[in-house]
């Protein structure tokens, strides 16, 4: 793996840090990373994909790509890829320009999850007791089409 990174909209920074324990943040998750996987899921259940535009380089660094390897989330990128395009080229190893692909459809989930999760958050004190609300109504929903992810494993 090279020198990629995942990168998060500026816009949706302050959000980002806030679903991230911190010293002053009671957020849900642990990494930046946790919780873009989490955006990017969401965002593939609710079949929202938004471009980046302005990329945040203070609040939220460009995380390595390392990170999620090392977290195991390197499966979620393929699977979300192979699911969009349907290409079996998107999960070769060694190609650069397939590895820049699966890094901007994961970006553009987590992008578009996070525009989900900054509509369905606001106003809410404890995110997590949202979250979970959110994940209770997505678990109990009518009808799951084939294909869709189930976000009732982050429960």
């Amino acid at each position: 793996m090279g020198a990629n990174r995942i990168r998060v909209a500026k816009d949706k920074a302050e959000l980002v840090k806030s679903l991230v324990v911190s010293e002053s943040s009671t957020g849900p998750f642990q990494t930046y990373a946790d919780a873009m996987v989490f955006a990017a899921a969401l965002g593939a259940k609710r079949k929202k994909r938004s471009p980046l535009g302005t990329i945040s380089t203070k609040e939220v660094s460009p995380i390595a790509l390392e990170v999620f390897v090392s977290r195991g989330y390197d499966r979620v990128l393929r699977l979300l890829a192979i699911a969009q395009t349907k290409e079996a080229k998107i999960l070769s190893p060694t190609d650069d320009i397939a590895e820049e692909k699966r890094i901007h459809l994961f970006e553009e989930y987590a992008n578009g999850g996070l525009d989900i999760l900054r509509d369905e958050l606001r106003g809410a004190v404890d995110y997590s007791e949202r979250l979970l609300l959110i994940l209770s109504a997505e678990r109990f929903k009518k009808e799951t089409p084939e294909g869709d992810f189930d976000l009732s494993r982050f429960l």
